[in-house]
């Protein structure tokens, strides 16, 4: 016969187990507290300060002392109402949209192909040079697609020499969105495919032996073995990267607006920042952003549920 599973009837017998654990594990809890800090003072405490939103907030008196704006969604209706509302929302989903869809795939493509190379020096030193650009800041990454595509640049100095004319890939609106996306990709593909990396080395080496008996190629084990393996992390790195499709750092659209190419580089969050810091409209700018963090939060719950019901695979 089975043995069954004893029951306890003790009530302090779970608030024994939970002191235990503790009393056992003390240490790594202790170093837990230090990014249990800044969470809570960083990304918690901080979420306090969307009340501004509801108010018409000055430096002086505070956050507290600011009585509540009548109607309380007036600043929201004041974003919808502007010029700029539709011009922004929508260049940010566009730009979002593009660079999900032509950036997405490529690390999860280059740890695949890295994943081929049997010399593991010369896939170290791969690995590597992929990682550098992503510790570049963005302005010097900006400054680098100024060096190479302004008027001036290297791009059209050999163009020019070669009888072509000179085009300003900087400052027009067609040639925004490409210089943006292929930049990022650039500095990103190797940093993103760390993930995929680590994924592929958890894979079993019997899978590929048995694959080489059954005298699969290279192109059938990665479409066999490798791809079906990692469709998971795959699958969870893309509902986080549609969670947050409508949020783009400012700092490079930003630097690399010009007087021509702003009908397509005006994003929200450039817009916070000028409303925000620039213009020291800080209801306005808050409930801008609010608006986006909401829309990013709703957008992550469908991708998740959508990903549970097709693929049983979810974030939460």
């Amino acid at each position: 016969m089975a043995r069954q599973k004893q029951v306890s009837l003790d009530p302090n017998a779970r608030d024994r187990s939970v002191i235990e654990r503790l009393s056992r594990c003390w240490q790594l809890y202790v170093l837990l507290i230090p990014a249990l800090l800044w969470l809570i003072l960083f990304a918690y405490y901080p979420m306090y300060g969307l009340v501004i939103a509801f108010k018409e907030f000055t430096l002086r008196p505070g956050i507290v002392a600011r009585p509540w704006i009548t109607p309380l969604f007036q600043h929201f209706t004041d974003y919808f109402s502007t010029s700029f509302a539709k011009t922004a929302i929508v260049n940010t989903v566009l730009l979002s949209l593009y660079q999900l869809l032509f950036s997405f795939w490529v690390p999860v493509v280059f740890a695949l192909l890295l994943n081929q190379i049997r010399s593991n020096k010369a896939r170290k030193t791969i690995q590597t040079i992929s990682y550098a650009p992503y510790f570049l800041s963005n302005v010097v990454l900006v400054c680098i697609i100024s060096v190479l595509f302004s008027s001036t640049g290297v791009v059209n100095t050999v163009m020019h020499a070669a009888g072509g004319s000179i085009k300003n890939f900087t400052s027009e609106a067609q040639y925004f969105r490409p210089l943006y996306i292929g930049s990022t990709i650039w500095q990103s593909m190797g940093f993103n495919a760390i993930i995929y990396i680590a994924a592929l080395t958890g894979i079993s080496p019997e899978y590929y032996e048995a694959a080489l008996i059954d005298g699969a190629n290279k192109f059938q084990r990665v479409w066999y073995i490798d791809l079906p393996l990692i469709m998971p992390t795959v699958i969870l790195m893309f509902i986080l990267a549609v969670g947050n499709i409508m949020t783009i750092g400012y700092e490079k659209a930003w630097l690399m607006q010009a007087g021509g190419n702003t009908s397509v580089s005006e994003i929200i969050s450039t817009y916070v920042y000028k409303t925000g810091l620039q213009s020291a409209q800080y209801s306005f700018a808050t409930a801008v952003g609010l608006f986006n963090s909401v829309v990013n939060f709703i957008i992550l719950v469908l991708a998740n549920f959508v990903s549970k019901r097709a693929a049983d695979i979810s974030i939460f």
